[in-house]
C-alpha cells in the first residue's frame, strides 16, 4: 500500500479510502491510485483486513448434492449476490444430511473465521440440526421450514402445487395424480400439501401419490404404472421436472399420447424443460431471488452484530404454460 502512494503521490490514508470506497475522494485522485493499483499489480492482504476489521469478507454455505438442480441453483444464485456485495464464499457439500453433519460442516465453517452462514436446508433433519448452533454466528437457512431462532429465506412449494393442481383441474380434469418427492424433504412435503389441498377444496377424489426420488428414473418408474391406467387418469402433477421428463419417455414408450390423453405439469423449469417432447408446462423458482434475499438477511444479521429477531422470507412461484397440459377429452 506504501509503494501505491508513493507511486500516485497520495498518502497511505488516500489509498486506504479508494480501497474502501469512500466518498471522499477526488475522481483525479482515485483514478491515480487505481493506475498505481494496476501498474504494480497490488492485491490487498486478506488475513491482514481481518485481523484490523474483524470481518473476513468470506460467507460460509452448507449445502446438500449440488448435484441436484434445486440445490445447485439455490447455491449459485447465493454466491452471485454475495459476490456482488464484495463476499467471497466457502462452500461446504454434504454427501448426506445428518444432524452431527450439518453441526461439523457449521463448526469447520466457523473456525475458518467466516462473517456469517448460509445453510442450504431442504431435509427435516437439517432444519433440526440448525437447533445446535455456535454462539455469534449469524446463520440463515434456505427452504429450512421453521428452522427454530434461524431466519428462513424460501420458496413457497404450497403456492406452487396449487398452481399446478389449479391449472390441471381448470383444464377440466377429473383429478389429479401426483409423482411426488422423497418423504424427508420439506420441499416435496410442501407439494404434497398443496396438491392435496386443492383436490380436498374442489370435492375431488385425491389419489395415493406415487413415491419419487427426484431422479428421471423414478418418474419413468411411476410413469409405466400410471399408462396402465390411461383412461383412468388424465392428469399428472410431477413433483420435478426430471421426474417428468421420466413420464413423458414412459408415456412415449407405452403409446400414451401427451397431453391428448395424459396432461403432465413440472415444478422447477429447469433450462431443459422446453425442449422436452412435448415442451413441459411446469413451476418456476426464483433462486435469483432466494439468493439476493438470503445475503440480504444476512447482511443485517452481520452489520448489526447482534442477534436479531428471525426473519421470515418467502419467494412466490410462477406458473409456466408450455405444451404438455390440456383440456381433459
Amino acid at each position: 500500500m506504501a509503494d501505491v502512494a508513493r507511486i500516485a503521490g497520495v498518502s497511505h490514508q488516500t489509498v486506504s479510502r479508494v480501497l474502501n470506497d469512500h466518498p471522499n475522494v477526488r475522481a483525479e485522485t482515485r483514478t491515480r491510485v487505481l493506475r498505481a493499483i494496476d501498474e504494480l499489480g497490488y492485491r490487498r492482504n486478506l488475513v491482514a483486513r481481518a485481523l484490523v476489521t474483524k470481518h473476513s469478507r468470506t460467507l460460509g454455505v452448507v449445502s446438500f448434492d449440488t448435484t441436484l438442480y434445486g440445490p445447485a441453483s439455490t447455491v449459485y444464485g447465493i454466491e452471485r449476490a454475495a459476490r456482488e456485495a464484495g463476499y467471497f464464499v466457502s462452500i461446504v457439500s454434504l454427501r448426506t444430511i445428518d444432524r452431527a453433519g450439518v453441526v461439523d460442516a457449521i463448526d469447520y465453517l466457523a473456525d475458518q473465521g467466516v462473517d456469517g452462514i448460509v445453510v442450504v436446508a431442504p431435509q427435516a433433519s437439517t432444519a433440526r440440526a440448525l437447533d445446535d448452533l455456535p454462539l455469534g454466528i449469524p446463520v440463515v437457512a434456505v427452504e429450512g421450514g421453521h428452522a427454530g431462532d434461524v431466519s428462513v429465506v424460501s420458496v413457497d412449494q404450497v403456492a406452487g402445487a396449487r398452481l399446478a393442481a389449479e391449472h390441471l383441474l381448470g383444464l377440466g380434469h377429473e383429478t389429479v395424480w401426483h409423482v411426488r418427492g422423497p418423504s424427508d424433504w420439506l420441499e416435496a412435503e410442501g407439494r404434497v400439501q398443496g396438491w392435496r389441498t386443492v383436490l380436498a377444496e374442489a370435492g375431488r377424489p385425491i389419489p395415493d401419490p406415487l413415491d419419487g426420488d427426484w431422479s428421471p428414473r423414478s418418474g419413468y418408474r411411476a410413469g409405466k404404472r400410471l399408462a396402465a391406467m390411461a383412461g383412468d387418469v388424465t392428469a399428472v402433477f410431477a413433483a420435478n421436472d426430471q421426474m417428468a421428463l421420466g413420464l413423458l419417455r414412459a408415456f412415449a414408450e407405452e403409446g400414451v399420447r401427451v397431453p391428448e390423453q395424459i396432461s403432465v405439469v413440472g415444478f422447477d423449469d429447469i433450462p431443459e424443460s422446453e425442449f422436452f417432447t412435448p415442451p413441459l408446462t411446469t413451476i418456476r423458482q426464483d433462486f435469483t431471488a432466494v439468493g439476493r434475499h438470503s445475503l440480504e438477511v444476512l447482511l443485517r444479521q452481520i452489520e448489526a452484530g447482534e442477534p436479531l429477531r428471525p426473519e421470515r422470507l418467502v419467494v412466490p412461484p410462477e406458473f409456466v404454460a408450455r405444451a404438455s397440459a390440456a383440456p381433459a377429452r
